[in-house]
């Protein structure tokens, strides 16, 4: 099956490039953003991931506001050209690859629409490739972010809000390899590994940096991936020094002292350290401004999960006010929190993306989902 990108010398296998080099029924290439208001007043998620092998593309859009999350689902049978990036009235719309780039979703049943630009603060920052076993691969991932902002607007429950770059931060996340994804795998002798996951996300923005820090850890706490970087800004993307920043400068390890809301697993506050390679120490406390729910754009989601066959094509909406969830529902585990945070005299704001399950000694988790 050829594509518009045989014509380019691009090739890494002797298939054409719409053939993944493997054939795990996991194998994916998503989109991810956020966009938030400095001040916590709301934030937005955008994702989209095509499954090759399962042939499906799928996306989603939500927003937090006003204590209230609304959420625009849909997915299709994956096109043949790899370019096309559309799912029914969704598009991403690539415009300079690597930089500018729109994000649509026209008028539609669910009255949630969306008109957003991307403008990005730094160059693209490669994170170390992702690789998890559990008695089999079940991650094997490059990604890599850039810190930016966003402008346009965003339409929900017959609102309409604008979306000012000066007060609008934001993440582009790209990611593929191989993740789980879709219905879980049939047959085959049930694992002896209990699930367990810990993971922590917190991209940062300040006034003249941006900050980034990543970790996977085991039970016990110990780090089996971590990722940490601090990336120079710049006033317009004219300005970026390429696809990759020769400045950015790479940390050493990542440190956490969390606190929890007691009777959930959901982070009320706390420190990261952040350690360079010469040793020096970053203390950022944090302090959580909005609770945004990730199934909104299809993970643990029990009906949009992502990778999951709806049809030809099929949209939906939906809405729920936050303090009515469950907070320890499993689909209600992960989550991004929009965070201001502080070290010495700086003020900045970030997320911190947190999804734990199963057992974690350092903060007394022993079970699938006991709450602090």
């Amino acid at each position: 099956m050829l594509s518009r990108f045989d014509d380019y010398p691009i090739h890494q296998t002797p298939d054409p490039i719409a053939h993944p080099a493997t054939h795990d029924r996991n194998v994916y290439d998503r989109y991810w953003f956020n966009g938030y208001h400095e001040d916590g007043d709301f934030y937005f998620g955008i994702g989209a991931a095509l499954y090759p092998n399962l042939g499906i593309l799928d996306c989603g859009f939500s927003i937090v506001h006003d204590g209230e999350q609304h959420s625009f689902h849909a997915s299709r049978r994956a096109p043949s050209d790899r370019a096309e990036l559309r799912v029914g009235p969704f598009e991403i719309q690539i415009l300079e690859p690597m930089k500018h780039l729109r994000v649509v979703l026209d008028d539609n049943d669910t009255g949630i629409a969306c008109e957003l630009e991307w403008i990005p603060r730094t160059a693209s920052i490669q994170e170390a490739r992702q690789t998890y076993q559990r008695g089999r691969v079940v991650m094997d991932a490059t990604r890599f972010n850039q810190f930016g902002s966003w402008r346009g607007t965003v339409r929900y429950a017959g609102r309409e809000l604008a979306i000012d770059p000066d007060v609008v931060r934001g993440t582009k996340d790209r990611s593929w390899g191989i993740r789980p994804v879709g219905d879980p795998d049939p047959g085959g002798a049930p694992s002896l590994l209990g699930p367990q996951f810990f993971f922590l996300w917190a991209p940062l923005h300040w006034k003249d940096r941006c900050t980034h820090a990543s970790s996977f850890e085991d039970s016990l706490g110990h780090c089996w991936h971590f990722d940490g970087m601090v990336c120079p800004v710049y006033e317009s993307p004219d300005d970026l020094p390429g696809i990759e920043d020769p400045d950015v400068r790479l940390l050493d390890r990542c440190e956490h002292r969390m606190e929890f809301r007691p009777g959930t697993r959901r982070i009320s506050g706390g420190e990261l350290r952040l350690f360079e390679k010469t040793g020096e120490r970053i203390d950022i406390q944090i302090e959580p401004l909005l609770c945004f729910q990730m199934k909104g754009i299809g993970y643990t989601h029990l009906e949009w999960g992502h990778g999951r066959w709806k049809g030809e094509l099929a949209t939906a909406g939906e809405s729920w006010k936050s303090e009515t969830l469950d907070p320890m529902a499993i689909d209600n585990q992960h989550v991004q929190q929009v965070i201001r945070v502080r070290t010495g005299d700086d003020v900045g704001v970030g997320v911190l993306e947190q999804l734990i399950l199963g057992p974690y000694t350092p903060y007394g988790f022993r079970d699938v989902l006991d709450p602090a």
